[in-house]
């Protein structure tokens, strides 16, 4: 490990991560929903659930929502699809990450990311969530703060002025 390198851990990825999903990922989805008329998935029925477990009803997950798939894959294709164009002219940051002065790197090199890099990545985030999120936590107990995506994709994220 390069002494003059520091990976960015788990709590400040966190909140990139949450300014992304406020300011990437939140509004792709307004856009995607008013595109499928409502279609994506089945608001009302979320307004129902909450109401009913508001009130103590002990039934209110019995029916889910109905989500359409392919409204689903074209939002998750978009946001991917805009992250890959912010790691691009960002040189591996999304807004979230360039507001807190950290960025995707090749793990190795700790040059710019590819984008086979930025779409294993983005893939790897799949196994990294469905596992209980444990392939995030490995952020907080490893030296190099890598996750279960970044070691998929041969990444790391460090801080801005580092590389």
């Amino acid at each position: 490990m390069d002494k003059n390198i520091r990976y960015a851990g788990f709590w400040i990825r966190f909140f990139a991560s949450f300014l992304d999903t406020l300011f990437l990922a939140l509004p792709i989805g307004i856009v995607i929903y008013f595109l499928s008329d409502g279609h994506w998935f089945d608001f009302a029925q979320y307004q129902h659930n909450i109401e009913l477990a508001m009130s103590g009803n002990t039934h209110a997950l019995d029916k889910q929502p109905t989500t359409s798939l392919g409204w689903e894959f074209l939002f998750e294709a978009s946001v991917l699809l805009v992250s890959m164009i912010f790691w691009r002219e960002w040189r591996g940051a999304t807004p979230g990450k360039k507001f807190v002065h950290i960025k995707v790197v090749d793990a190795k090199s700790f040059s710019d990311i590819d984008n086979k890099q930025a779409l294993t990545r983005s893939i790897g985030y799949i196994p990294s969530t469905l596992l209980f999120g444990l392939g995030f936590l490995l952020i907080a107990f490893r030296k190099d703060k890598r996750s279960l995506h970044d070691l998929l994709a041969d990444t790391a994220v460090i801080y801005e002025d580092e590389a």
